[in-house]
């Protein structure tokens, strides 16, 4: 958790779903419902519901990142929606801004494969397993990121994984729980 903001994040695959057009036009799922994450927690289905009516109700979209870094907007989330499987968004990177174009490169490498959402929570239970089940959530931004946080959510269409990707996610996992340990101190 960001101290200063109290935004969390949360990260996961691009998923099975992933789709890169004309080096530009990235879709999958930011967030997948019912699984559970290194973090220890559970997104319920309809958590963002509330959000994403908000943000429909001001004419805002949700902004798109790079590394969850505020000031490296990279592109425009067309399309955010939840469905049965989870969090699914659809949008264009801007190949007018360095980033958007380094992020479109490594992309198609097979180098960033991660999206991470920033949000805060609305309303969370903890069940008998010690997980937090996030059952509203207020979306603020959807970035890409090179380490994700849900093991389960995989890029169709890339090569195996080598014994140093996997090195280095669990090593950013590592990191990641100590992170999360320290913010409910």
């Amino acid at each position: 958790m960001d101290i200063d903001t109290g935004l969390e994040r949360k990260f996961a695959r691009f998923g099975d779903a992933l789709e890169v057009e004309d080096g530009c036009v990235i879709s999958g799922y930011a967030s997948l419902f019912g699984a559970v994450d290194q973090g220890n927690d559970v997104v319920e289905a309809g958590a963002y519901a509330a959000s994403l009516a908000a943000l429909l109700a001001k004419s805002t979209k949700v902004k798109m990142l790079w590394q969850h870094d505020p000031t490296q907007p990279i592109g425009i989330w067309d399309e955010v929606r939840e469905d049965a499987r989870g969090l699914w968004v659809k949008g264009r990177l801007l190949d007018s801004v360095a980033k958007g174009r380094e992020a479109a490169a490594l992309i198609e490498a097979g180098a960033i494969d991660g999206l991470s959402i920033g949000y805060r929570t609305k309303k969370a239970t903890k069940n008998s397993k010690g997980q937090r089940l996030l059952s509203e959530l207020e979306l603020w931004e959807v970035s890409l990121v090179t380490f994700p946080m849900l093991p389960s959510a995989r890029v169709a269409g890339k090569s195996e994984d080598t014994a140093f990707d996997r090195s280095l996610r669990d090593m950013a996992a590592v990191f990641a729980g100590a992170r999360a340990d320290l913010a409910r101190r």
